[in-house]
């Protein structure tokens, strides 16, 4: 009897101990799942009596539905770290799919006038006749076809050398281009070509921003080169009229700016009046007008914020954080309740013994 007493106040002095420090360690919800696991006497110890009443099946019952329950908790958590890390990488990969294929804003900017373009005529063996600016999309008949006429352009002329064949040298004629897109200012210029033996023939044109880029130039064959290198080239028929009307695209990219012509072209056939014998000279006609008066504009837009796309990943690894402390304070509960389970376990067999 006297060993009995001396051991049983013992035994419960370890296990208040061990009650306040898992009672300590452990976030409030695991408080009260403890306290239902192991109920407390108001006097904060546990009789042997008490302990041989509590029913075997009673006490199964409740480790098995707590067990479940830890089971349930730590898989729903599982669930989520699952689903916080494929949200952070799925962010992740649409910041770098924005980021690597940019989206084209195109806006129309509305002008009352454009600056001068220069049209540069590559004529070869044809002869400019005439170069006239005209309004209002009226051309006036034409008055003896094949011969030189009055001209009120401003023209000069260019030699140089090919960008891409040095040994080869080219002759350009720079027109200054039409400017007044309200009034419809139109170009109009002919050019005869007497050589017949050819089955076709053809004058080629190019298009550049701007002809006092070419005039403020210093070296203009070398502005040449450059522009060739840079700039498509078209080509007009003869015996035929070629109505050229332009438009300008302003293009911004990610490290510069450019510029290029865009062009709707419609071709009307000459009815040559003239005497046979002066027929063998073949005749190119040419306008050159703008379509509109908006310039388009277009750039290139990156649509990926890495604000937007910070705070996502922020709170997505909160979230990951989180997730992974409550599983580690998870598992610490479930090892301290075993353990407990362990010692009373012990404690009922050293008393039934």
């Amino acid at each position: 009897m006297l060993t009995t007493d001396n051991s049983s106040p013992y035994e419960q002095f370890i296990g208040d101990d061990e009650e306040e420090e898992v009672e300590a360690s452990t976030p409030g919800f695991f408080d009260d799942a403890t306290k239902d696991l192991e109920p407390d006497e108001p006097n904060g110890s546990i009789s042997p009596e008490d302990e041989v009443q509590v029913s075997p099946s009673r006490k199964f019952s409740k480790t098995c539905l707590k067990n479940v329950f830890t089971g349930v908790l730590v898989l729903i958590y599982v669930l989520l770290t699952t689903v916080a890390a494929f949200l952070a990488y799925q962010t992740i990969s649409d910041f770098l799919e924005k980021l690597n294929n940019p989206v084209m804003s195109v806006t129309y900017k509305e002008v009352d006038s454009f600056a001068p373009p220069g049209i540069a005529l590559f004529p070869g063996k044809a002869r400019l006749l005439s170069c006239m600016h005209h309004y209002h999309d009226y051309i006036p008949p034409l008055v003896d076809p094949g011969k030189p006429q009055e001209s009120n352009c401003m023209i000069q002329e260019v030699t140089y050398y090919e960008p891409f064949k040095n040994s080869t040298q080219k002759n350009a004629l720079v027109i200054r281009g039409p400017s007044d897109v309200r009034n419809k200012e139109v170009i109009f210029m002919q050019f005869s070509h007497n050589e017949t033996e050819e089955d076709f023939s053809a004058i080629t044109y190019m298009l550049f921003a701007k002809y006092s880029d070419l005039t403020d130039s210093v070296n203009t064959s070398e502005f040449m080169r450059d522009c060739e290198r840079n700039y498509s080239t078209w080509t007009f028929s003869g015996g035929f009229r070629t109505w050229v009307k332009m438009s300008l695209v302003k293009t911004s990219g990610k490290s510069n700016d450019g510029v290029e012509f865009r062009q709707e072209s419609a071709v009307v056939k000459f009815n040559d009046r003239r005497p046979e014998p002066e027929q063998r000279n073949q005749l190119f006609f040419v306008v050159f007008e703008w379509r509109d008066p908006f310039m388009q504009e277009i750039r290139l837009i990156v649509t990926a914020n890495p604000w937007n796309s910070g705070v996502i990943l922020c709170g997505v690894f909160m979230a990951l954080f989180k997730a992974a402390n409550f599983a580690k304070l998870t598992i610490q509960w479930i090892i301290k309740i075993r353990k407990r389970h362990l010692r009373k376990k012990a404690k009922e067999l050293n008393q039934i013994s």
